[in-house]
């Protein structure tokens, strides 16, 4: 496992997947987010390209081939409440994809997540701070209700020699 430092910017894609209505979300075992849900969502590793990103973390996370279809948007998120308990401030610049999934064919979960679970948009809305892992969901969430979306274009991935 790559080691993960919080003292600088950091890039995170994520992807709000919907089937009937109700959108795919991760519940997590991490110390820091341990049992909150989450849509699927991490890290992307330094030289990966961050539509490539979306689609490793969401079949970690989720067990399911993930194809992007859109950019829901690009997120700015410091979350300074965590310095008091865990003494880091974390910034993460969040790019978070619309995409489908393909049931067939499932693996298994990625040791980080114990299970996953299909909410309505209104049960992820009542959610808090004891069940959902980041405020910023909502506003995704309601960003991609309301139609948001980008082209994957936006991102071009550049690689110096």
């Amino acid at each position: 496992m790559v080691q993960r430092y919080f003292t600088q910017t950091f890039g995170v894609v994520a992807a709000i997947i919907e089937k009937e209505g109700k959108i795919l979300m991760v519940k997590e075992v991490k110390e820091i987010a341990k049992d909150l849900w989450n849509h699927p969502a991490g890290w992307i590793d330094v030289g990966e390209n961050p539509i490539e990103a979306v689609k490793r973390e969401v079949k970690e996370e989720t067990g399911y081939d993930f194809t992007p279809t859109g950019i829901i948007g690009i997120y700015s998120f410091y979350k300074k409440h965590l310095k008091e308990d865990y003494n880091i401030t974390p910034h993460a610049i969040k790019i978070v994809f619309a995409g489908t999934i393909v049931e067939e064919g499932r693996t298994e979960l990625a040791e980080d997540v114990s299970e996953n679970k299909w909410f309505s948009p209104k049960e992820i809305y009542k959610m808090d701070k004891n069940t959902l892992r980041d405020i910023d969901i909502k506003q995704i969430l309601k960003d991609y209700l309301s139609g948001k979306n980008y082209p994957l274009e936006l991102i071009t991935q550049i690689t110096s020699e």
